[in-house]
């Protein structure tokens, strides 16, 4: 008799499902997946600046084994990161610049470890910005509780199978050489109605120009033509990537209860983080009726 373990990754098992919610919408990027977390969730380094370091904790029950990567991603026009297999027009990648240390990690439940990042610059580097991202696998469990005949007790004559979900997660490193700038613009504002249990939206598209990415948090504020503006939509770090021009998206909009999404302004702003300052980047507003 036969007895076979799937091992599948978290994206794999969810893809169709990920990819239907993520399409146009702007999700909340999370310092946490599952037991891991990642501090920070990005990566900076600019002028001379040659190392940075991450947090990685286990946040579980249990120890974990991690495995990190350099991989290489890009941006797709919906904000869908993907696998980069190869070099496409104005894609400037830094996985041959970055040096990591530990390539592994085994971490008891609440215990930390802090991962190395440095650069290597060739001479006559090209300005512009260099990105690829640090993965972190979590590597299948060998021990004797996840064995098949002791997890699956499959009765006799019977095929048993165990699905086994692996939790990974990537963070950007990014690498500035030389003058780099970014302008970005909002743009295609339109309102999408309640459907269901779903709340309505606010669709829309960044614009970006320059050779830097842009970074920063997006809110939504509705101005009633009678009363008080209110928040009503708010998306914290959200990235488009060199080289996207353009990135499309949706926010999700919550009213106070029993105020209508009709009449007055929706004004929908684009801020650096907070720990960056909080400069507006971009601003634009759309009258309702």
């Amino acid at each position: 008799m036969t007895f076979r373990t799937f091992t599948t990754t978290r994206s794999q098992v969810a893809r169709s499902a990920i990819g239907a919610i993520t399409g146009l919408a702007l999700l909340m990027p999370s310092f946490a997946y599952a037991d891991l977390m990642l501090y920070p969730t990005r990566v900076v380094m600019t002028g001379n600046q040659r190392s940075a370091q991450v947090e990685i904790v286990n946040r579980g029950d249990k120890p974990e084994t991690y495995r990190i990567n350099i991989v290489n991603r890009r941006m797709s026009e919906t904000g869908e990161i993907v696998t980069a297999d190869k070099t496409e027009a104005g894609e400037l990648f830094a996985d041959n610049m970055v040096v990591y240390t530990p390539r592994q990690v085994t971490l008891q439940p609440g215990q930390s470890q802090t991962v190395r990042v440095s650069v290597r610059k060739p001479a006559g580097l090209a300005e512009g910005e260099y990105r690829s991202h640090l993965q972190f696998d979590r590597v299948a469990d060998a021990t004797a509780a996840s064995d098949l005949e002791a997890t699956a007790k499959p009765e006799k004559g019977q095929v048993a199978i165990v699905l086994q979900a692996l939790i990974g997660a990537s963070i950007p490193v990014i690498i500035r050489q030389g003058q780099t700038s970014a302008t970005v613009t909002l743009g295609e504002l339109a309102v999408i109605p309640a459907k269901g249990d779903t709340p309505p939206a606010l669709g829309f598209a960044f614009h970006r120009k320059g050779n830097q990415s842009v970074y920063g948090d997006v809110t939504v504020t509705f101005a009633p033509t009678k009363g008080k503006a209110v928040d009503v939509g708010k998306v914290a770090g959200v990235a488009v990537y060199v080289p996207n021009d353009i990135r499309k998206a949706q926010i999700p909009l919550t009213l106070p209860k029993g105020m209508a999404l009709q009449g007055g302004s929706l004004t929908l702003r684009y801020h650096e983080r907070a720990d960056a300052g909080g400069k507006l980047m971009a601003e634009a507003n759309i009258i309702l009726p």
